[in-house]
């Protein structure tokens, strides 16, 4: 009961947090409810029986400001609409662990390593009772001047109360993103020319079929991509697989 009601009481302040954001979703999990807060274009808020996380918070404190402090907060590539150091300086406290691959650890400063964690990919932490595996995420073709390297950035997938939570970063439809198993929620980029177009995201997800699919990282150099064309596609593809649009482009 008193689990439930400081959900409520959670789901309340984000819900007022901007009348432009996206309000939160709740997922049902082993060890309680999942709150998923859609922030903006890459960023992200999940809360778990007291545990936040923010993965990749960029674009100013303001769109964090009234979310409980990041007990972790996971990074997945050095790019400024991912590692944001004005905006982790001011969201991050001194009890927040940091999970980044080692590029972004190269860029850090000041930081406790007690309160780091660099993982390369194909690596687990265990972290808060949630597991935190990092994946490649890449260009096609393999190229040593690709904007992403194999190797540089992680992708990642949590495990949260029995739920596989897959965090593309960014990344095209690699055969790592397309073997994916049991994946219960997936997000998914879909931005040209930084990482794959509508059509390759719909594909890679019909491979791994995710349950929950949200297509988000979708403002690109031509604009927005259309999302819900690639809803079009996955459920043309696959009807049992849920494609959630939400607004990952708050007003300022």
């Amino acid at each position: 009961m008193k689990s439930r009601f400081l959900l409520i009481i959670l789901l309340a302040v984000l819900g007022k947090l901007n009348a432009q954001l996206a309000k939160p979703d709740t997922i049902k999990t082993r060890i309680g409810s999942l709150v998923i807060q859609p922030v903006q274009h890459a960023s992200l808020v999940f809360v778990i029986n007291g545990v936040t996380i923010y993965v990749d918070p960029s674009g100013g404190a303001d769109l964090f400001k009234e979310m409980p402090a990041p007990g972790i907060i996971i990074i997945t590539d050095i790019h400024g609409d991912h590692f944001d150091s004005k905006t982790l300086d001011a969201v991050k406290s001194s009890n927040t662990l940091l999970i980044v691959p080692q590029v972004v650890a190269d860029k850090l400063s000041g930081i406790n390593k007690e309160k780091l964690v660099i993982l390369k990919n194909g690596e687990t932490t265990q972290q808060a009772g949630i597991s935190i595996a990092a994946i490649p995420m890449y260009n096609l073709p393999e190229s040593a001047t690709a904007m992403h390297t194999k190797g540089r950035g992680n992708g990642y997938v949590l495990g949260i109360g029995g739920k596989n939570i897959y965090i593309a970063g960014d990344t095209q439809g690699i055969p790592e993103m397309r073997s994916l198993k049991n994946v219960d929620i997936a997000f998914v980029c879909m931005n040209l020319p930084y990482t794959m177009n509508i059509t390759e995201a719909a594909d890679a997800v019909l491979a791994f079929s995710p349950k929950i699919v949200y297509p988000y990282h979708y403002r690109g150099q031509g604009g927005f991509s259309d999302v819900n064309a690639f809803k079009d596609l996955v459920a043309a593809g696959n009807k049992k697989i849920e494609v959630r649009l939400r607004n990952w482009y708050p007003a300022k």
